[in-house]
């Protein structure tokens, strides 16, 4: 008969402990808020005040000693409203977490009956609980005043990961912007409205979040751990201010030397080079950095020094193209049919290609010997096996840096015009040269803002072919790198994107 007890007695137990444990997976987390509401003037409690939150939760009452609680509510950032006949609305925030008890006093002024404040201000955009809001964002919102009054604003923000906060002074307008926020971020922001004789009413508290993955334009590399590291980032609008450094987005880890990146616009992929084991490899991956894969396996990208030496999408993406040596391969994007298209009759080092959009069947290339020297910039067309334009050749001194337009009538490229040729391959005083195919004649000098002892490399068409991106940087070896814009035939002055930055891509 025990026995009998015993195992009802267990069954019980195990039913009461399981219901304890699906109760405990429903569990929301909460927090109290307590708090006291007073005369600002005279500093007196004040009773039967009603007491509210924004987001809405419970309603409360204060007591004769001015006090209130609103208990058990979900954690979140509040905007807490008390309103009392003969006295102007307060708010406060209160930021209520998990088990806590937060605290807040709220100071209400007298009305005053000769003027009227204006409406609590209506927060339009962005949207409360908005995803994947842009870095640049325009606040918008909606207010009023009852006598026509100018309306003096206030933009609070802040930063839900540093609890950093910002506050913008806006006079009339019902709009403001603010540039530069962080990926991936929370924020909240609340706006204020005061006339020349009221004190400011507060909006309610919004809350949105930032893009986990900025649209930028530009690919780049940094140095971090020794290592080349791929960064992607954007450009500031404003050409006064000209604010560098613009929404920063590291794709590749400073743990790896990762290169040259080129985006292709058809696949919407990246391709970049990577040094492994001492070979450097053709890789392609996302534009956020995910799904990194390796082309090539067992014949690398190869030649004169690694870092001068580039490569090239087929405008499709099906393809790659990339130098081995005096050998040019093409292979598809998975890293399949490697297939040899092209190799110097003279042994000369295959360092740079480049395809214009419109005319895959020609090739431009720029060869050199061993150590860099005696260059050679032409045109390939492989249907006819022949050279059909040489750009460059019979010259002293480093050149590189190739690119073409669209339907292949111009070409850019860099050339140290110091001539000097040496054991460490150091230029002192590289310039951009435009040539026109159709011309024939010299290549013409791209006017800059270059000094003396500094050098313009790693040059690129913008995707308008209106302008060029290229990286600036002293001769000395030691020197920073920085990359720049610069649009043809304009009034403005190079424009300075990057710190610290080489290898540009802007596609």
């Amino acid at each position: 008969m025990k026995t009998k007890y015993y195992y009802i007695y267990c069954l019980l137990l195990f039913v009461a402990l399981y219901s304890c444990n699906e109760d405990t997976l429903e569990i929301e987390r909460k927090g109290s808020i307590i708090g006291t509401v007073l005369d600002k003037e005279t500093g007196d409690p004040l009773e039967n005040v009603q007491v509210s939150t924004n987001p809405a939760s419970s309603t409360a009452i204060t007591d004769e000693d001015g006090n209130f609680s609103i208990l058990d509510i979900l954690i979140d950032d509040y905007s807490v409203q008390a309103e009392l006949e003969g006295y102007r609305t307060g708010f406060e925030p209160v930021n209520v977490v998990e088990g806590g008890v937060s605290e807040v006093v709220v100071n209400l002024e007298l009305s005053d009956a000769d003027n009227l404040p204006p409406t609590q201000p209506e927060l339009v955009f962005p949207e409360d609980g908005a995803e994947e809001v842009e870095l640049e964002v325009q606040f918008t919102w909606e207010a009023s005043d009852p006598e026509n009054d100018d309306i003096f604003y206030t933009l609070k923000l802040r930063n839900g990961a540093t609890s950093e906060m910002q506050e913008f002074e806006v006079e009339k307008d019902t709009f403001f912007t603010v540039d530069n926020l962080q990926l991936a971020t929370n924020y909240f922001w609340q706006v204020s409205a005061k006339d020349e004789d009221s004190d400011p009413v507060e909006s309610a508290i919004s809350e949105f979040r930032t893009l986990t993955t900025p649209n930028n334009p530009y690919f780049f590399v940094k140095k971090e751990n020794n290592n080349n590291v791929i960064y992607s980032g954007n450009s500031d609008s404003d050409t006064i201010t000209n604010t560098v450094d613009q929404n920063l987005f590291k794709l590749t880890s400073e743990n790896a030397n990762s290169f040259k990146p080129k985006k292709n616009n058809t696949l919407q992929k990246l391709a970049f080079l990577r040094t492994v084991g001492g070979d450097a490899h053709l890789f392609t991956m996302n534009l956020d950095g995910t799904d990194v894969n390796q082309i090539t396996s067992n014949v690398p990208v190869a030649g004169f020094r690694q870092e001068q030496i580039s490569y090239t999408w087929s405008n499709d993406g099906a393809f790659l193209y990339y130098p081995y040596f005096d050998k040019l391969y093409r292979i598809n994007n998975d890293g399949s049919n490697r297939t040899l298209v092209y190799q110097t009759t003279d042994g000369s080092l295959i360092s740079e290609i480049e395809i214009p959009e419109f005319d895959t069947d020609l090739l431009l290339l720029k060869t050199n010997d061993n150590q860099g020297y005696n260059v050679r910039i032409y045109t390939y067309r492989l249907s006819t096996e022949a050279e059909e334009t040489v750009v460059l050749e019979n010259v002293e001194g480093a050149a590189g840096a190739i690119d073409i337009t669209a339907d292949g009538d111009l070409i850019l490229y860099s050339k140290d015009t110091s001539n000097s040729e040496n054991q460490v391959y150091r230029q002192f005083e590289a310039r951009m040269f435009l040539y026109d195919v159709a011309s024939s004649g010299p290549a013409t000098t791209i006017d800059t803002d270059v000094v003396s002892g500094e050098n313009e490399l790693q040059c690129q068409f913008s995707p308008s072919e209106g302008g060029v991106i290229f990286t600036r940087v002293a001769s000395n070896f030691s020197a920073k790198p920085k990359i720049f814009s610069l649009i043809f035939g304009g009034d403005i002055d190079d424009d300075e994107l990057f710190t610290e930055a080489s290898m540009p891509n802007w596609e």
